[in-house]
């Protein structure tokens, strides 16, 4: 398994991935207005318009494949993290994290982290050292958990 940053070939494979798992794990919390919502913001030209914007993405991949993902917003907000189910509970996501996480401290982040989470990924957040800034919200059918992570380097 590799880790790299994404390129502009990979937008179809991050965006079939992101939305399997949405369909699977984060659908069921939004209505289906909010649902439609977050499924066209994973659609291949939203990636890329992503990517253009500055977000940076860095890919896990395995036999060619693309099989995981983690995208950051302006160096600070922790906008995607994903696992194909399969590779699931192996590390995967705190890998990818701890990757992104130190690219931004290098790009000069000074150690302040934000991450809408999805009601299903709080306790790998919580995991991370990310904490609650408030309770469940809900905006536009979807819902989430605003949290947060001060990083101190030890």
């Amino acid at each position: 398994m590799i880790i790299r940053k994404a390129k502009l070939d990979d937008i179809d494979a991050i965006s079939q991935l992101i939305t399997t798992l949405v369909i699977k794990h984060i659908l069921p919390t939004c209505s289906e207005d909010g649902g439609q919502l977050i499924l066209n913001s994973m659609a291949p030209s939203c990636i890329a318009g992503y990517l253009a914007a500055g977000y940076e993405y860095h890919v896990a991949e395995l036999n060619g494949e693309i099989i995981a993902v983690v995208g950051m917003k302006e160096n600070t907000h922790l906008y995607h993290l994903f696992v194909a189910d399969g590779q699931q509970g192996k590390g995967l996501s705190r890998t990818l994290w701890e990757q992104a996480k130190s690219v931004c401290l290098e790009q000069g982040n000074p150690g302040k982290f934000t991450v809408n989470s999805a009601l299903n990924a709080v306790d790998v957040y919580l995991k991370f050292g990310f904490v609650p800034v408030s309770g469940v919200r809900e905006k536009c059918g979807v819902k989430d958990m605003p949290m947060e992570l001060i990083y101190a380097e030890s």
